[in-house]
């Protein structure tokens, strides 16, 4: 199965947490069905593209990047490669070379997506701008798991229940929430 079509089978599967997450399933699988070069950065203004939210063992800390062209905390991700074969994968590959967690596990069922403008991600002069179109999982570290940051961070750091995480976003506070409620089992509310 290709990268692409593990990426419709996975969005057809999900059924988004409400209204707005659902539209925006909907909305991917338009563009998937559009576009067959979707998951490669080269499709613009808007691409596929896989995160994940690091939680600790327990769910006590997400580890967030300050990401160096964002200027913002953020999950770990990026851009789909062509040895992903799955975006799960892909989401996996990305936590493990931007925090240096080799263990890392993986849920395979999207938390959350999101659609958000990237000026330097493609689209020059009097284009229009760029959009990721992310799908968002939860991958969870081995207990004692130390992060190494990355070249393609300005810093890595672990963040508790009740720390600031700024300059951040609203998007990044509810992953993070969505995280911690799939890692204890608990509906979301």
């Amino acid at each position: 199965m290709s990268l692409h079509a593990d990426a419709v089978q996975v969005l057809n599967a999900w059924n988004g947490p409400d209204d707005a997450q659902e539209m925006l399933r909907r909305d991917y699988l338009e563009v998937l069905d559009r576009e067959p070069e979707a998951m490669w950065r080269s499709c613009l203004p808007d691409h596929l593209t896989a995160s994940a939210v690091v939680l600790s063992h327990d769910g006590s800390s997400a580890l967030l990047t300050l990401h160096l062209k964002a200027g913002l905390w953020l999950q770990t991700g990026g851009h789909c490669e062509p040895q992903d074969r799955t975006l799960a994968g892909a989401a996996l590959r990305e936590a493990r070379e931007e925090s240096g967690i080799a263990d890392l596990t993986i849920d395979p069922v999207p938390l959350l997506l999101s659609r958000h403008a990237v000026p330097f991600c493609g689209g020059g002069t009097g284009e229009r701008v760029t959009h990721h179109l992310d799908v968002q999982f939860l991958a969870v570290a081995p207990p004692g798991a130390q992060a190494v940051i990355s070249e393609e961070s300005a810093d890595l750091r672990w963040f508790g229940p009740g720390d600031v995480v700024e300059p951040s976003d609203d998007d990044v506070r509810r992953l993070i929430g969505s995280a911690r409620t799939r890692l204890r089992g608990t509906p979301a509310p």
